[in-house]
């Protein structure tokens, strides 16, 4: 008797267990347009912002009081654009206060704090304004989906089997748990500006697994997301400074730092390797080349790519002699394989992370320094960067 009451106990338990651990799956976007112009089917609960760039939506998902692992997954797909573009998912975490939301709206301006200089607004945390954090960096691709047919099937090298129908990203945002949890804006920017643009998916998974919670502190995000930021091209003039007060010490903080270089002509800062660095404190954190070469690896994603042909030499088995052989030929040669500044066309950009350790009550420095190329007439040189710092709660 006593060993089935035991048994009965530890049944229990854990039916009590499996339920606290129910994975959630918030579905946030289905095949929601982002492009410039009127969308082609309207929706009353999405915010549209910059001519429809920007879509924002209002979500409410449970408080897990003991924290969980939280993973998003966006898909996208060509809705007729044919152009790779910058793209971002981010949550407003402070929509009470001054928030990019409540200024496209016209009801605020950017505080003087958060201007790198009198045309970057919006870039620096301030007492009363938070930059928003992004979820997930990522780049559209080529015309994926609507260009992946046979119409375009000369563009496609033998080793492709098949230009794939969409792309998708998932990322582990665990250490973001805190704001995407109970009432919250999510939104996705796209750097579109056609009629036609992409159709998005957006997920967040909650597997519900307990798991230590952190705090978010957002520091800087140089994204030109609404009127009233300009392209960040500032970098080739001075450093991204910025000082911040922690009200308390933290422990385990952790500085994670989004960075990819933009200029898309020969010479720009896409395709230059430059040192991007980061200074907390007086002391160097990261000290980098943000650099991409495996983009031929994203080629499926890229059916509208231009394509070069490009004379080189081969070493190959002649059948008839048995013997090896060298013969020029002509290699073809997309722009999406090209290497960039941290990114490809069809990839997401993963955030690089620097542990900061314990940190004490009081003023609190960051310095990024990248000596970027300076933009021109025909040049849009610049960096898209933020940062945040999460710590245990």
């Amino acid at each position: 008797m006593k060993i089935r009451f035991i048994t009965l106990c530890i049944l229990l338990i854990s039916s009590l267990y499996s339920f606290s651990q129910e994975k959630i799956e918030k579905i946030i976007f289905q095949d929601q347009q982002v492009n410039y112009g009127k969308p082609t089917v309207d929706n009353p609960d999405i915010i549209r912002l910059q001519g429809g760039r920007v879509i924002l939506k209002k979500v409410t998902v449970p408080k897990f009081k003991k924290g969980t692992d939280v993973h998003i997954k966006l898909s996208l797909r060509s809705n007729g654009d044919k152009w790779d573009k910058s793209g971002s998912c981010f949550v407003i975490t402070n929509p009470d206060d001054i928030s990019f939301l409540n200024l496209a709206q016209g009801k605020t301006k950017f505080p003087k704090g958060s201007y790198t200089n009198e045309k970057h607004g919006g870039v620096k945390a301030t007492e009363d304004y938070k930059p928003v954090v992004e979820l997930l960096r990522f780049m559209t691709p080529f015309g994926v989906g609507h260009y992946s047919n046979d119409e375009v099937k000369h563009r496609k090298p033998v080793y492709v089997p098949h230009w794939e129908k969409e792309v998708v990203w998932n990322q582990d945002i665990s250490d973001l748990e805190s704001i995407v949890s109970d009432t919250f804006y999510v939104g996705v920017w796209i750097d579109a500006w056609s009629k036609v643009g992409y159709k998005v998916d957006l997920s967040l998974i909650y597997s519900g697994r307990p798991k230590q919670q952190r705090e978010v502190l957002p520091l800087v995000n140089a994204v030109n997301y609404v009127k009233g930021q300009a392209l960040p091209d500032f970098f080739a003039n001075r450093s991204l400074e910025h000082t911040f007060v922690l009200d308390k010490n933290i422990k385990n903080a952790k500085l994670h730092y989004i960075t990819t270089g933009h200029g898309g002509h020969s010479g720009g800062d896409e395709f230059i390797k430059i040192k991007n660095t980061v200074i907390v404190n007086g002391k160097t954190v990261i000290d980098t080349i943000p650099w991409r070469d495996d983009c031929a690896s994203f080629r499926r994603f890229n059916p509208t790519s231009g394509v070069w042909l490009r004379k080189d030499s081969t070493y190959y088995r002649d059948r008839k002699t048995k013997t090896y052989k060298i013969k020029e030929i002509e290699e073809r040669l997309a722009s999406s394989d090209l290497s960039r500044s941290n990114w490809c066309p069809g990839s997401k950009v993963e955030p690089f992370v620097a542990e900061l350790g314990d940190l004490k009550s009081g003023e609190q420095s960051l310095t990024i320094t990248i000596p970027a190329t300076a933009a021109g007439k025909d040049k849009s040189n610049h960096w898209l960067v933020s940062a945040y710092i999460t710590y245990d709660k």
